[in-house]
C-alpha cells in the first residue's frame, strides 16, 4: 500500500514575495490563499526556533498541485544561486502546461523575465521552453501540440 495519497504542492522560499506571486499569477496561477506563519508548530515542524514567514499558496484554475511560496522575516534569508542550471542538484524547476506559449513567453518577456535557452520542440507533441523568473526560479513552459 502507498502511503502517499496525492501530490499537494511544492514549496518555494523567496525573498520578494509579492513579486513571486505576481510572476505566477501572469501565467495564470490563482490565489488561494496567504497568511503569516509562526508559532511552535512551525519551528517543530521546519526545525529553525522562532521563525516567522509569509506564505502564499497558488493552483492552477483546473486544481492539481500547487505552489507554495514563502517569505521568511525570521531567521533571514540565506542566498541560493540565481543562475542555477540544470545540472545543479536540488528542485531546477516547476513545469507548467499552457494554451499557448508563445503568448505566456510574450507576458513573462514583458514583465523582464528571460529564456533560459530556447523553444524547443519535441517530437509533433511538444513545444517548450525554461523561463528564469524571479529569484532564478526556472519555469518550464510547455505546450501540446500534437
Amino acid at each position: 500500500m502507498s502511503h502517499v495519497r496525492r501530490f499537494d504542492h511544492v514549496g518555494i522560499t523567496v525573498a520578494d514575495l509579492d513579486q513571486a506571486i505576481d510572476f505566477f499569477v501572469s501565467l495564470g496561477l490563482e490565489i488561494e490563499g496567504r497568511m503569516s506563519m509562526e508559532g511552535e508548530f512551525v519551528d517543530t515542524v521546519i526545525g529553525i526556533p522562532d521563525s516567522r514567514s509569509e506564505i502564499a499558496t497558488l493552483r492552477a484554475p483546473d486544481g492539481g498541485a500547487g505552489i507554495e511560496l514563502s517569505s521568511f522575516s525570521r531567521p533571514g534569508h540565506q542566498a541560493g544561486s540565481p543562475a542555477a542550471m540544470s545540472t545543479e542538484l536540488g528542485i531546477r524547476n516547476v513545469a507548467f502546461e499552457v494554451h499557448d506559449l508563445d503568448a505566456a513567453l510574450e507576458r513573462v518577456a514583458a514583465d523582464g523575465y528571460g529564456l533560459v535557452g530556447g523553444v524547443g520542440q519535441y517530437e509533433d507533441i511538444w513545444r517548450m521552453a525554461y523561463v528564469r523568473g524571479p529569484e532564478g526560479i526556472i519555469v518550464a513552459l510547455a505546450q501540446r501540440t500534437g
